[in-house]
């Protein structure tokens, strides 16, 4: 699994481009809700920890340390989390207005499942030690 870290890098890049993509689209208000943009409602900015926690993701891909794999692990799971609980809340019907949801939503929840697998499989150098 040498290409992993790239596989990584690649999906936390589009993670970052989903944030700016149209997440839902609530036709009765005529409004397009993105992970930066939620105008006219209240759910925050859902985005701004994807960014957060997408930035030391990549800060430990980019180490080779195994302490840096197993935090990114960590840092992976929660940003899958983080993005389940989006993919679940954001488009869900409040008050009749039923959101249609839009390519921006669907690609944010693969790239953070593509970190996950990628954290998985770290790409690291283990070093035998020798016996004398």
């Amino acid at each position: 699994m040498r290409y992993t870290k790239w596989i990584g890098l690649a999906a936390a890049l589009l993670l970052i481009v989903a944030a700016f993509l149209p997440w839902v689209t609530i036709e009765d208000r005529n409004l397009t809700i993105t992970g930066i943009n939620t105008q006219g409602t209240n759910f925050g900015k859902p985005a701004y920890l994807h960014f957060i926690l997408t930035a030391f993701y990549i800060v430990c891909v980019l180490v080779p340390r195994i302490w840096a794999k197993r935090l990114n692990l960590a840092l992976s799971a929660v940003n899958i989390a983080w993005a389940i609980r989006n993919f679940i809340v954001i488009p869900a019907c409040q008050g009749g207005d039923c959101p249609l949801k839009q390519s921006g939503i669907y690609l944010m929840a693969l790239a953070s499942l593509i970190m996950l697998i990628a954290a998985l499989f770290p790409d690291l150098k283990i070093q035998e030690k020798k016996n004398n």
